[in-house]
């Protein structure tokens, strides 16, 4: 049992589950749109992930990143540079196109790790705006990508599912920043830290109801895509309600965050057998 509990958390603090959940939601933006599924696209955005999440979460002035004192994260280390050994090489069979916004995607990704304001060590540390450009990355990585390997125009309705990205992700957002509530310094003004509990909670509400009605903004709405985005309004309707400030230990890191690999099986499932 101790084997197979610490696999687990290894599986949580090297971003695999992360990863996955990334992945997940590129599938279903593959589904939706009934675009070709592309393996090194899905490859390359599950291995990135899996780094950038790493470097981000344990150290990202690069000295400290190299020089790892801790026996436990050189194991999660030497996994991340094995990750950007297979991120590289699925990015050569990339289309040229899609570097694009590859470029456009890392200088978000770049403005949260590093330092760019005088006052902070970077924008991760202003509590709102971290959100918020983490669901922007997001969305552009689980909609625009997947869409832009396959086709130079993106239309109405691909903006619109990047939207409804955008909102999923804030709301996912919910229950870790309530969790990390007890630990986060007052400096940071993150939304619970500004508003309370309750407040975030109902916050979380009305983006999940935003998350649902954008789908009739869309030109081309299919019942697979209603029936879908209608199950996950649901689950993340019940998620605002339950998320406890005092959470247990997986509540966060493994249930919230395998919210969207629940989702794409759903829809999955929906779109093979219904």
């Amino acid at each position: 049992m101790k084997l197979l509990r610490r696999i687990f958390d290894f599986y949580l603090d090297a971003s695999i589950h992360v990863g996955v959940s990334v992945c997940s939601l590129i599938l279903v933006t593959a589904i939706f749109f009934d675009i070709p599924y592309d393996p090194h696209l899905t490859l390359f955005v599950f291995f990135a992930t899996i780094a950038s999440y790493n470097f981000i979460k344990y150290g990202v002035e690069a000295e400290k990143y190299i020089l790892v004192s801790s026996g436990y994260h050189r194991y999660i280390q030497f996994f991340s540079f094995i990750a950007i050994g297979f991120a590289a090489y699925h990015a050569n069979f990339l289309p040229s196109h899609v570097w694009i916004w590859l470029g456009i995607l890392s200088v978000f990704i770049g403005l949260y790790a590093l330092p760019v304001l005088p006052r902070a060590r970077n924008l991760r540390n202003l509590g709102i705006l971290k959100i918020l450009l983490i669901a922007f990355v997001w969305g552009g990585t689980t909609v625009v990508l997947p869409v832009a390997a396959t086709t130079d125009h993106l239309g109405w309705d691909v903006h619109i599912e990047a939207a409804q990205r955008f909102f999923l992700v804030l709301i996912l957002m919910v229950p870790f920043e309530i969790r990390d509530l007890a630990y986060d310094k007052p400096t940071l003004r993150t939304i619970p830290q500004r508003y309370g509990v309750t407040n975030t909670k109902i916050f979380g509400a009305f983006a999940t109801i935003a998350f649902f009605f954008f789908t009739f903004l869309k030109d081309n709405v299919n019942s697979l895509e209603l029936i879908g985005k209608g199950i996950l309004f649901l689950a993340l309707g019940i998620l605002m309600f339950i998320t406890p400030r005092n959470q247990s230990r997986y509540f966060a890191s493994f249930w919230v965050e395998a919210i969207p690999i629940f989702w794409w099986g759903a829809v999955w499932g929906l779109d093979r057998y219904a």
